[in-house]
């Protein structure tokens, strides 16, 4: 069993957890935010957390497939007002920041945020993982193969499995010994690897528990399943559910997801089967 100390917030994973994504930005790849009036937000959260959400992911630029940088300070710009508000009106929430930016990570969490995320594990940001360090939050430390702006041309492994979990045992050996104690890891599904990488990662999730890690699976509405199924992101609900279900029988603690409540059912009914 897992329990993650977030900030003083004690959140158990002995059963798998939602995380709702909230994308502050313009190009997401599905859904954002940016734009939306305050009142639109706090509703929208508020509705994430009746549908069961544990953890809140507030992400303030965009990391899809080809998509264009933006610098830290456009990040924390639209990123820490974002999170003081929320944070105000949902004092007892768990907010985490999504950003490679260690700045960008400080002050989220010093506006309110509990957690980091970061799709590079500190390897776009070589003060991240200090950072987190001396912040004192849970991390989640996510496996990419180049950066967001050329990861999906031509991914290449010489041993797919073993590649990703070489790399989580240094990561969190680096995170241990910089004195990050609650380390989540992300085999980053879509991030620098084909939809067969991405089925092989998922069919072997199970492997990754050796690291003795909460497993987060964010696998929700990614190309992955749309183009798989020859369907838009908008019609990718379905396939996102039978994945998450998936993820959550090979061991997954936490899904990462656009849609909290078609989730929250697949824990419950996943929950009675086990017990069955």
């Amino acid at each position: 069993m897992y329990t993650l100390n977030c900030k003083g917030k004690l959140l158990s994973l002995e059963k798998p957890v939602v995380m709702g994504i909230l994308n502050a930005t313009p190009d997401s790849f599905y859904k954002g935010y940016l734009n939306n009036s305050q009142e639109e937000i706090l509703k929208l959260v508020e509705k994430m957390q009746d549908d069961g959400a544990r953890i809140i992911d507030i992400g303030g630029q965009s990391t899809r497939p080809g998509s264009q940088r933006i610098s830290a300070a456009e990040e924390t710009d639209r990123v820490v007002p974002l999170i003081e508000i929320l944070h105000k009106h949902f004092a007892e929430t768990i907010f985490s920041i999504d950003s490679y930016h260690s700045s960008v990570a400080t002050a989220s969490v010093q506006a309110g945020a509990s957690m980091v995320n970061d799709i590079s594990a500190g390897t776009m940001d070589e003060n991240m993982i200090p950072a987190v360090a001396a912040l004192k939050v849970p991390y989640i430390c996510m496996h990419i193969n180049g950066t967001p702006e050329t990861m999906q041309q031509q991914p290449f492994y010489q041993d797919l499995l073993k590649d990703v979990l070489d790399f989580f045992i240094a990561k969190t050996e680096e995170c241990r010994l910089a004195g990050i104690h609650d380390v989540i890891i992300d085999p980053g599904f879509g991030f620098g690897k084909t939809i067969a990488h991405n089925f092989t990662l998922l069919k072997n999730l199970s492997v990754f528990k050796m690291l003795n890690r909460p497993i987060l699976a964010g696998l929700s509405r990614k190309s992955t399943i749309y183009k798989t199924l020859g369907v838009t992101v908008d019609e990718a609900l379905n396939g996102t559910t039978v994945l998450n279900t998936i993820a959550l029988m090979n061991g997954a603690n936490i899904l990462r997801v656009h849609d909290v409540k078609e989730a929250v059912e697949a824990l419950k009914l996943m929950e009675v089967y086990r017990q069955s």
